[in-house]
């Protein structure tokens, strides 16, 4: 047998790696994204919000449940009375740009619509951010080719499952390319609905 013949474990999980890690930066480019409010009311949109909680900041969907109330509306039940103030304070001071109202327990947070300089503003982010995940990506790529290149000159593969494994990777970083591009089209899609 070729003395690289046990190294298809190295290989598998050099790509299963990678995969991983390039997966993991497209979903964190679209948990990114939902934080950027689209004309359209998400419960979501709150999801990073914290609220001071008997001195601790907690995340404010495990002291409040928040629904959509209409297209342009959400709805923010505090599951105690006391929190009513503190959750209109954190929404208050989020960079989201909204204005609570409460009314008895429940907050409503109206969301006004986006102006078209906001809108270019908010396209402009996305695309940032979508720039810096396909940043991440091609690292990912780099890494893992010069994890094969030193397999490679350790003579622990010969050079054609390099350059296999290589076009492999690089099939990888294509799909995930291609994945924050569509996440990109959709949210620039979503921005630019009136």
């Amino acid at each position: 047998a070729p003395p690289w013949c046990g190294n298809d474990d190295m290989i598998d999980s050099l790509k299963k790696e990678a995969a991983a890690r390039m997966a993991k930066s497209v979903d964190s480019l679209k948990q990114e994204l939902t934080k950027l409010r689209t004309g359209r009311a998400q419960a979501s949109l709150l999801d990073h919000l914290t609220v001071s909680y008997y001195g601790n900041d907690t995340p404010l969907n495990q002291v409040a449940s928040v629904a959509v109330a209409d297209a342009r509306t959400l709805l923010v039940t505090p599951w105690e009375k006391n929190m009513v103030g503190p959750i209109e304070k954190a929404i208050l001071k989020s960079d989201l740009g909204l204005n609570p109202a409460s009314a008895g327990t429940t907050i409503r947070v109206p969301l006004p619509p986006l102006t078209e300089e906001r809108r270019r503003d908010l396209v402009k982010v996305v695309r940032r951010e979508g720039e810096e995940a396909k940043v991440a990506i091609r690292n990912i790529r780099r890494d893992a080719n010069s994890q094969l290149k030193a397999l490679l000159k350790d003579k622990k593969i010969p050079e054609d499952v390099e350059r296999q494994t290589q076009d492999e990777i690089q099939k990888l970083t294509d799909r995930h390319i291609q994945d924050v591009d569509k996440t990109l089209a959709a949210k620039e899609a979503e921005l630019m609905e009136i």
